[in-house]
């Protein structure tokens, strides 16, 4: 994507009435005004609260929006002019339950308050399979700390990936903290039983991972 490109993009975030992008400073303030009022400042509900962290083009954002319009879905990334087509589908569909955040997922304790959070959904996100890469793993045990703090009591994290590497990363971990695996699939389109959600919405990159014959996994499992 070209520099101008990107220019053109961020600019028309800034208009977009379902994009929000508080400044790293105004965040580590304290005051940012939607943290804890997401639902009735920025939605007008009080439907459940979903979180969808490194969302590329918001495609998985758009399509949660589009099948469960009883929740509220927010797409956080910290490149703007990924998600732009996302917040522009959205809007081009008239989407009042989808919005999108630019912030570094790391900071998000500072966006949202303790329970506030029902569901949050990792997609595809990038395994880092370096051990020096550790720290930068969306499900490694410090991201799991950030996560847990706005998560509710009963609040549910999915993974979806198509890194075997990042799947077994991930149960490992879960299992050697005892936490609550509620489902497990190494194969979500070959085995049966798979949930809707996992294989009725797939991303660009998604599509071609399966003419690839390449398999998809996915965990839902508990922190709390």
């Amino acid at each position: 994507m070209g520099s101008k490109n990107k220019l053109k993009r961020f600019k028309e975030n800034e208009t977009f009435s379902n994009v929000v992008q508080p400044t790293r400073e105004k965040l580590l303030q304290g005051d940012f005004p939607l943290k804890g009022q997401w639902r009735s400042a920025f939605f007008k509900n009080d439907n459940p609260l979903v979180l969808e962290l490194g969302c590329g083009k918001g495609e998985y954002s758009v399509g949660l929006a589009q099948r469960y319009p009883d929740k509220n879905f927010i797409g956080i990334d910290i490149k703007g002019a990924r998600f732009w087509r996302g917040a522009k589908t959205a809007l081009e569909q008239e989407l009042p339950n989808v919005g999108f955040l630019r912030i570094q997922i790391e900071l998000i304790e500072w966006a949202f308050a303790p329970n506030e959070v029902d569901e949050i959904w990792i997609t595809f996100p990038d395994p880092q399979i370096k051990y020096k890469r550790t720290k930068h793993r969306l499900t490694n045990m410090e991201f799991l700390e950030r996560y847990k703090k706005v998560l509710k009591p009963e609040g549910v994290v999915h993974l979806k990936t198509d890194s075997e590497f990042m799947h077994g990363y991930t149960l490992g971990l879960l299992h050697g903290l005892n936490k609550e695996v509620l489902y497990a699939n190494h194969n979500v389109y070959k085995l049966e039983g798979s949930p809707p959600e996992v294989t009725d919405i797939q991303t660009f990159y998604e599509s071609q991972y399966l003419e690839h014959d390449k398999a998809i996994t996915y965990i839902r499992f508990k922190i709390n």
